[in-house]
């Protein structure tokens, strides 16, 4: 399936790029994570399974059991605090 996944905050910083359109055959949000982090190199270091990262389905908040759908956008960014 081809989806989009934006990067924001931290996690672009470190990545380099907002954007990138991916072909994937992962299955959920916690499938596309583990093959980013398999990327090695800036993906493996600001997705690592012992970072806090959120993830967002179409904009929607999501656990990384969720589902990936064809034409998907999916978002990773750090948890935000404000004050």
């Amino acid at each position: 399936m081809n989806i989009t996944v934006r990067y924001f905050a931290s996690i672009r910083e470190t990545i380099g790029v907002p954007s990138e359109s991916l072909h994937t055959g992962a299955m959920t949000l916690a499938q596309l994570r583990d093959s980013l982090i398999a990327r090695g190199g800036a993906h493996a270091e600001s997705l690592a399974r012992g970072r806090a990262v959120r993830v967002a389905l179409n904009q929607v908040m999501s656990d990384e059991t969720t589902a990936l759908v064809d034409g998907a956008e999916v978002a990773f960014f750090p948890p935000v605090t404000g004050g």
